[in-house]
C-alpha cells in the first residue's frame, strides 16, 4: 500500500507541470495588461513599463515560464500577488478555511441525504417515491446554483427573516451556502446509489441471503450496500473535488471569502499569480482525493487491497 501511495504521488509530478503550462499560457495571451490594471488608465505609458519589468512582464513568454517553474521547483514559491504584493500561498491559507468548511458541510449532506435516498428509491423501484426522487434528482442537477442560492436568500432571508443571507462563522449562516452548493450533489449521489443498489440486489447471493432468514434491512445495508458502495465512492470523491473549486458562485452570492472568490477577483484584476497558484492548488486537492478514494477502495474490496499489493 505505501508503495502505491508513493507510485500515485509522483504520477502528479507531470500532472502538475502540464497544469501549470496550461494556465500559464492561458493567462499569458489573456487580453488585458496587469501592470495598467493595477495603475489606473491616469498612468503615464513610462510608469507602466517601469511596473512591467518590476513584475518581469517585459521578458518573453518562455523566460515567464521557466522563471515560474525555478521559484516553484527550487523553492516552493508560487508567486506574489501583483495587487497585494502578499505571497500567493499567504493569500490562498486566508482563504482555505472558508472553502473546507463550505465543501465539507456541502458533502456531508449530499452523503447523509443522498445515500439512504438512493438505497430507499432501489428498494422500492418504480413506486411513487421512487419516481418523485427521479425528477427530483433531475431537478438538482439541473438546477444553476446562483438561481437556488438566490432563491433561498429570497425566502429564508428577506421574507421569513430566518436566517442570515451572507457570511461563514457561525452553523446559521453556513445553512444556506451548504445546501445550495450540495443540492447538484444530492442528486448525484442519489442516483448513483440507486442505480449501483440496483445491480446489487438482483445477484444470486442476495438470493441466497434472503433463503437463510435474514431481514430486509440487514439484507439491504450489510450485504448490498456495502457491496454497492465503490461506484457511489467514487461520485462522493469526484463531487467533493469539485466543490473545492467550483463553489464560485455560491461563495460570490453569499459574500464567503473562499478560494472560487479569491480566483474570480483575482481574474478581474489580472492578478495572474494568484490564479495560477488557486489552479494549481485545486489541481493537487483533486489528485489528493482521488488517491484517498483510491485507499478506500482497499478497505471496501480485498481483491482491490490485493492489486495494490
Amino acid at each position: 500500500m505505501i508503495k502505491y501511495i508513493a507510485k500515485r504521488l509522483l504520477m502528479l509530478i507531470p500532472i502538475l507541470l502540464v497544469v501549470t503550462f496550461v494556465i500559464f499560457t492561458l493567462l499569458y495571451i489573456t487580453p488585458g495588461d496587469p501592470a495598467k490594471m493595477i495603475l489606473g488608465t491616469t498612468a503615464t505609458d513610462e510608469a507602466v513599463a517601469q511596473l512591467r519589468t518590476e513584475l518581469g512582464l517585459d521578458q518573453p513568454f518562455l523566460i515567464q515560464y521557466l522563471n515560474y517553474m525555478k521559484d516553484l521547483i527550487f523553492h516552493f514559491d508560487i508567486g506574489t500577488s501583483y495587487s497585494t504584493r502578499q505571497p500567493v500561498i499567504q493569500e490562498i491559507m486566508n482563504c482555505l478555511p472558508a472553502t473546507l468548511k463550505l465543501a465539507f458541510s456541502s458533502i456531508l449532506i449530499a452523503v447523509v441525504v443522498g445515500i439512504p435516498i438512493g438505497v430507499i428509491s432501489a428498494v422500492k423501484q418504480y413506486s411513487i417515491f421512487d419516481n418523485i426522487v427521479m425528477v427530483l434528482g433531475l431537478v438538482g442537477i439541473s438546477m444553476p446554483v446562483f438561481w437556488l442560492g438566490l432563491l433561498l436568500i429570497l425566502f429564508f432571508s428577506v421574507q421569513m427573516g430566518w436566517l442570515p443571507a451572507s457570511g461563514y462563522s457561525s452553523w446559521q449562516q453556513m445553512i444556506m451556502p451548504a445546501v445550495t452548493l450540495s443540492a447538484q450533489s444530492i442528486a448525484v449521489v442519489a442516483r448513483m446509489t440507486r442505480s449501483s443498489m440496483l445491480e446489487e440486489i438482483r445477484k444470486d447471493y442476495i438470493r441466497t441471503v434472503r433463503m437463510k432468514g435474514q431481514t430486509e434491512m440487514r439484507i439491504t445495508i450489510f450485504h448490498g450496500l456495502r457491496n454497492a458502495l465503490i461506484p457511489i465512492v467514487t461520485v462522493i470523491g469526484t463531487q467533493f473535488g469539485s466543490l473545492l473549486g467550483g463553489a464560485v458562485m455560491c461563495e460570490t452570492i453569499f459574500s464567503i471569502p473562499g478560494i472560487g472568490r479569491l480566483m474570480v477577483d483575482s481574474i478581474k484584476a489580472r492578478d495572474f499569480p494568484v490564479v495560477q497558484g488557486g489552479v494549481l492548488f485545486i489541481a493537487i486537492g483533486f489528485a489528493l482525493v482521488n488517491l484517498i478514494v483510491d485507499i478506500i477502495y482497499a478497505f471496501l474490496d480485498p481483491k482491490i487491497k490485493a492489486q495494490y499489493k
